[in-house]
């Protein structure tokens, strides 16, 4: 064996350490094997389910070069029977090393002379190795095909290079191992992330699937936005990394609700629901006292005041739920502030009382200054919440990201007043999510969701003329029409 050869070898074990994509690393240690042992053609193998499934594979003559990017090669897998090499070799977990495949005696090559004539490859030296962990356990099976001497022809497998490729086996197995574990701690990590938020949404009936509509949203922004990169020659905005940090925020965006209470989260009129009920329990009472007064001669003109009474109660209704109160609503609010009752206690009443009116005063929406301020908190608690969370390298944004999605570049969102140059593109992207599915959600208490068309009139009006999102991305998010099923 060469020195050049030693030092591939060698190289492969760097290769394991280094490569993130695992995809990436077993197409690496199979390119480096078959280098090392001059053949043609090679496959790795894992097992899955029950059976063999092709999942790198390399072949000069064929001119097939596939597995690398992730997308597996389209051929049928294996199955656990001794009829095929490298199912026996997994099976029996021994190396087998075949000089002549249609010339061998030892094993059943059916299977191997079967896969030839589905892609019109013709075998002739075969190597397979076993990869297994530490355990013993069985992970899949690398296969050289058609080694090559110095003049370029078909030669079996030197002894020693079966020796070498158990060694690369035996290294890859770990490394597939210890992956696959990782890939387990990230999924229960995510999956943990995926109930918290549908937690969080679940724990009111409204606002039930913004959460998921956002991530499905970012995950189709993302695409466009580095698929116009790529159109553009430019390199991609997000890789895979960068792409779930950001939708990792995205899910984690509104954790700070669920400290919220619910009479606020969830107030679908300006009245607390003990208001609205003492206020229709007065206007009872009134109307009961006024019968009675009236029975007794105390009162001439009950019919009138009946009358004021409905009026009373179909204006607290209206106002109580309508989008925005106008200033004769207001006026007419105030002066029934100023009527009055004596109960059967001799103790004077209004007919509104001043909290009610000041509840039913609020311009626009159901939230009173002081509840908007204390909605307005869960981005503050979703900041302090994340604290407690011990994030990855690749995930050390998340909590600065997801708890900045209120803040605008005009410098007036919160709650920290962030502007301009402060605000990350990753924040302004989940702001826009943000804002687009609260203006369509049609599951809001406070108000029905608007119309695509017109969510994005608002978005671009927010961009264009007050200067609060993004221009660029605003105009990125409309053309690519991710909210689209």
């Amino acid at each position: 064996m060469t020195e050049n050869e030693v030092k591939k070898i060698l190289n492969v074990g760097v290769l394991l350490s280094s490569e993130r994509s695992i995809n990436k690393l077993l197409e690496k240690i199979l390119i480096s094997v078959m280098e090392i042992s001059h053949c043609d053609a090679g496959t790795l193998y894992l097992l899955e389910e029950g059976k063999l499934h092709f999942v790198i594979m390399r072949n000069n003559t064929m001119k097939t070069y596939s597995g690398g990017d992730g997308k597996r090669p389209d051929i049928p897998p294996v199955g656990l029977s001794r009829e095929n090499v490298c199912a026996l070799a997994l099976m029996d977990g021994r190396t087998i090393n075949i000089a002549d495949v249609r010339n061998c005696s030892e094993y059943n090559l059916s299977g191997s002379v079967k896969y030839d004539s589905m892609t019109g490859y013709y075998t002739k030296s075969m190597l397979t190795v076993p990869m297994q962990n530490r355990k013993g356990e069985k992970l899949g099976v690398l296969q050289l095909l058609n080694a090559m001497d110095a003049d370029g022809n078909i030669c079996p497998f030197p002894d020693e290079m079966a020796l070498v490729l158990q060694s690369v086996a035996s290294q890859a197995a770990i490394t597939i191992q210890n992956v696959r574990y990782i890939d387990e701690i990230k999924e229960l990590f995510h999956s943990f992330v995926r109930v918290f938020a549908s937690a969080i949404d679940e724990r009111s009936p409204y606002n039930g699937n913004h959460t998921k509509h956002m991530a499905v949203y970012g995950e189709k922004f993302i695409d466009y936005l580095n698929a116009k990169a790529q159109e553009e020659g430019k390199e991609p905005l997000f890789d895979s990394i960068h792409r779930e940090e950001l939708i990792m925020s995205i899910w984690l965006h509104d954790v700070g609700k669920l400290v919220i209470p619910l009479e606020i989260m969830d107030k679908p009129a300006r009245l607390l629901p003990e208001q609205h009920s003492e206020f229709l329990h007065r206007m009872e009472v009134l109307r009961l006292l006024s019968e009675i007064d009236s029975l007794s001669g105390k009162y001439d003109d009950l019919d009138d005041l009946i009358k004021d009474i409905k009026k009373a109660e179909e204006l607290v209704e209206s106002v109580n739920t309508t989008k925005y109160v106008t200033d004769e609503e207001l006026e007419a609010l105030k002066q029934l502030t100023k009527r009055t009752y004596t109960d059967k206690n001799g103790e004077v009443k209004q007919w509104l009382t001043e909290d009610e009116y000041n509840m039913l005063s609020i311009r626009k929406g159901t939230l009173s200054d002081k509840e908007r301020e204390t909605m307005q908190s869960h981005v503050v608690l979703t900041e302090k919440l994340l604290l407690q969370i011990q994030f990855s390298k690749e995930l050390s944004n998340v909590r600065e990201w997801a708890s900045a999605h209120h803040e605008y570049l005009s410098g007036d969102g919160y709650p920290k007043h962030l502007s301009g140059n402060e605000i990350p593109m990753e924040v302004r992207i989940l702001t826009i999510l943000d804002i687009f599915d609260a203006l369509t959600a049609d599951d809001r208490p406070y108000k029905p969701g608007m119309s695509i068309e017109k969510a994005l009139s608002v978005l671009k009006d927010m961009a264009e003329n007050e200067g609060k999102l993004d221009k660029a991305l605003t105009d990125s998010f409309i053309k690519s029409h991710c909210w689209e099923k």
